[in-house]
């Protein structure tokens, strides 16, 4: 027997080594990773109940034992939180996301040009944007959603010079949401069509969850050319759920003239 929580467990055990959690390493092993007695150990669970998790026999840890197992595991907030979620643990949010985005702030938005600024919602749907942000990811298409559009928009290929590592962070950040929110209706349906796409696909099943998030964002532009963006992504506290996105380059860069170009195709 196996299963999604399993196989995690397994995968995680793999990539470590006993230096890494404190503990001696006593000869050679035949296979790379902690052993299952050396989790169980860290975790303060008995080695045969560990072992029933691995083996796909028992799927339901109470949220002690989760968090004992995500210590010993050093995993950071994304890979805890996909654990909870594999465990059926995390509860859903009480307070839903706001569906739109508030009119004082994307006022604000539009009266700040000189930087690319997003309000995203639920399941990463693009609910605002100011002109620069439009002009810097090419309207967001399909269906402005930005995790849609990096994987579906063929532009975006192109757009982003590294789609590899941008793709990762987008999915590690909607696995945080799918975790935060598992019920939500929205991020289910997004979820089910992105399953679809096999690139999507296979990062989502991967076992191999990365969590940190992207500092900067480097883009060819068909209008501006190559630059690289810094990002910082804050709480809207007035709308629960939402997230604002602000992008900047570094002053007196090259990045900071193709902006002002793509600025000023925008505000001839």
């Amino acid at each position: 027997m196996s299963s999604p929580l399993g196989d995690f467990l397994i995968h995680r055990r793999s990539q470590l080594q006993p230096s890494d959690v404190g503990l001696g390493s006593n000869g050679r092993r035949r296979v790379p990773g902690l052993r299952r007695e050396e989790v169980a150990l860290l975790a303060d669970v008995s080695v045969d109940y560990y072992m029933r998790l691995e083996q796909g026999r028992e799927l339901s840890p109470s949220a002690q034992v989760a968090a004992g197992i995500g210590r010993a595991l050093l995993l950071d907030e994304h890979g805890l939180a996909h654990l909870y979620r594999l465990a059926g643990l995390t509860p859903p949010r009480t307070t839903a996301t706001d569906a739109t985005a508030d009119p004082q702030l994307v006022a604000f938005l539009n009266e700040w040009p000189d930087h690319p600024a997003v309000v995203l919602g639920q399941a990463f749907d693009v609910l605002a944007a100011n002109p620069l942000a439009e002009a810097l990811f090419l309207g967001f298409r399909p269906g402005r959603n930005l995790l849609q559009s990096v994987f579906l928009d063929p532009a975006a290929g192109a757009l982003y010079r590294d789609w590899d590592v941008v793709a990762a962070s987008m999915v590690a950040g909607f696995r945080l949401l799918e975790a935060r929110q598992p019920h939500d209706p929205r991020i289910s349906t997004v979820r089910a069509q992105m399953l679809a796409d096999p690139r999507f696909n296979a990062l989502w099943t991967s076992p191999d969850v990365r969590g940190e998030r992207l500092r900067s964002k480097r883009f060819r532009h068909p209008a501006a050319g190559d630059l690289e963006l810094h990002l910082q992504a804050f709480d809207v506290r007035a709308s629960a759920g939402q997230e604002l996105v602000l992008y900047r380059a570094e002053p007196g860069s090259a990045s900071a003239a193709a902006l002002k170009t793509l600025q000023g195709s925008i505000f001839p």
